[in-house]
């Protein structure tokens, strides 16, 4: 049922006569019920065209709605078309059928033959044939940024019309192009999807695009009169985005529109195309505790000017099941801290945590997460991961947040040049929060700005060995260079361990005994109860 009121009959007979389809008729009569929208396209052309030359309006004289169940329509129409009292000028002669009839010059078709249950199952055995798993979904258009043009020209050719007869057309009122299509669309969607809620806000949005090649220039015109809103930026194609070209009709003033533009708008031979729907999940994030074994393995792949130097990473060894398992297009990896590729990271390990992009897979139990962590363990013996699980985006944050008040403990195996006695290191032990000043190591200048940053040892503990060995126990501040702080890095660390003994020192191993973040929460290992 159609609820239309005697001030839109001129809007109707303006905007069929310039070749609107019923859909953008509606519209732009300002009908928000949905329904409306979703019955077949030539039944509603039927209804307009009987409301406009119906002059009598029976049955109510300030709104008119026509039957749906009528099946005399047609017939109504030709008798009340005869009878019109209507100027033969203003009187719209019936559309042709469906295949024979213009494309609309304002949706371009968006809201036609591209409309309907037909592009409903398209567009599900599209969404289908990806394998995404999901409870509901949102629907985005993307449309042309030329239907802002045709939508304003047709707009401008009735409001002159409206003015006349002391009406008032505001343009915000209008129904989007937009609403209009996912009004009829999300229902029949959901039922092709089986029965999946199509909602405003989902983890899994499925994008529906349309282009019109034909029409791309009738943007062209508002760079010359409104050069302002075109910026070109690196990320577009074209200047020409939907949010420019509105922004510059805000700014272009009627009588320039009109200078420049048709309107109403010219017929077009096609009408718009729909591309590849585009299926997106929004992130998912894993997060665990990994350990490093191997003193050749780099914590990201190690690649100098495009040549591999290790063959693999922790984060290649991790990442490759995680990425097979949720199916997803890619990965961001991010750990607390990193270590060197020559060094050892052992005890209960330390926290990373994954963005998963685009998976197709989210949900999963925690046994089936312990499987995950089973399969990366067994694929490698140079790192070992624990405490795998999905976290929110949110809990990401606190692996961060500890960055710099977090503490960190390692050993050290130190060389010196001097022969030593255990009694020459003794005092070692009793160096508590010994606060250094260190300048940005020669080895990672070329990443790191150069700066002197002040980090503290809180205590150390030393191991004798031999003559010209001892094993270095240091629990730090995070961030801490432990190998400038024991041979000095030419003096850029101050203090460092060769002034503590007078001696040249160096660091022949190093190993992170523990990594103090209580982040991701622990899972007890062993069976499930």
């Amino acid at each position: 049922m159609l609820l239309l009121k005697d001030k839109d009959k001129p809007i109707i007979r303006k905007l069929l006569s310039a070749g609107c389809c019923a859909r953008c008729v509606l519209r732009f009569c300002c009908v928000s019920v949905q329904a409306a929208y979703r019955q077949p396209q030539q039944k509603t052309l039927k209804e307009l065209q009987a409301f406009i030359v119906d002059t009598e309006d029976n049955k109510c004289p300030d709104s008119a709605a026509v039957d749906p169940k009528d099946e005399n329509n047609k017939s109504h129409d030709a008798s009340v078309s005869e009878a019109s009292e209507e100027p033969p000028s203003k009187r719209v002669k019936l559309e042709p059928e469906d295949e024979d009839r213009p494309v609309c010059v304002v949706c371009l078709g968006v809201l036609e033959e591209l409309c309907g249950p037909v592009q409903a199952v398209k567009i599900s055995e599209d969404v289908k044939a990806e394998m995404f798993e999901f409870d509901s979904v949102v629907l985005s258009v993307s449309l042309p940024a030329q239907l802002c043009v045709r939508e304003h020209s047709c707009w401008l050719h009735v409001k002159k019309e409206v003015r006349e007869k002391g009406l008032v057309l505001d343009k915000d009122d209008v129904v989007q192009v937009k609403e209009a299509f996912k009004w009829v669309m999300q229902g029949l969607l959901a039922k092709e999807l089986g029965g999946v809620a199509v909602v405003t806000k989902s983890v899994f949005e499925v994008g529906v695009e349309f282009t019109h090649s034909e029409t791309d220039t009738d943007c062209h015109f508002l760079a010359a009169t409104c050069p302002d809103c075109f910026k070109p930026t690196k990320n577009k194609q074209s200047v020409f985005t939907r949010m420019a070209v509105v922004k510059a009709l805000e700014k272009i003033s009627d009588a320039t529109f009109l200078k420049h533009y048709a309107c109403p708008p010219a017929q077009t031979t096609s009408g718009c195309s729909r591309q590849d729907v585009q299926c997106l999940h929004v992130s998912v994030f894993v997060a665990g505790r990994y350990n490093k074994f191997c003193r050749s393995l780099p914590q990201t792949p190690w690649v100098i000017d495009g040549e591999r130097r290790m063959e693999s990473s922790v984060e290649e060894l991790i990442a490759a099941p995680i990425l097979t398992t949720f199916r997803a297009d890619g990965f961001n990896f991010s750990s607390s801290g990193r270590e060197d590729v020559d060094v050892r990271t052992l005890g209960t390990g330390r926290p990373f945590a994954m963005e998963l992009l685009n998976p197709h897979r989210s949900r999963f139990s925690k046994e089936e997460m312990k499987q995950l962590q089973e399969t990366i363990n067994t694929s490698s013996d140079k790192i070992r991961v624990r405490d795998l699980q999905i976290v929110t985006r949110e809990a990401m944050s606190r692996m961060k947040e500890g960055e710099e008040d977090k503490t960190k403990s390692y050993t050290a195996l130190v060389w010196t040049h001097k022969s030593i006695q255990r009694e020459d290191i003794a005092f070692i032990d009793d160096v508590k929060d010994l606060t250094l000043d260190q300048k940005t190591p020669l080895r990672v200048l070329h990443r790191r700005a150069l700066a002197v940053r002040q980090r503290v040892i809180h205590s150390m503990n030393a191991r004798f060995l031999d003559p010209h060995h001892f094993y270095l126990s240091l629990k730090t501040q995070a961030g801490t260079y432990i190998k400038e702080f024991v041979h000095g890095d030419f003096g850029r660390t101050k203090p460092n361990l060769c002034q503590l003994l007078q001696t040249d020192t160096d660091i022949l191993e190093l190993d992170v005994e523990s990594v103090e973040l209580d982040w991701p929460p622990s899972i007890p290992e062993g069976p499930s109860p």
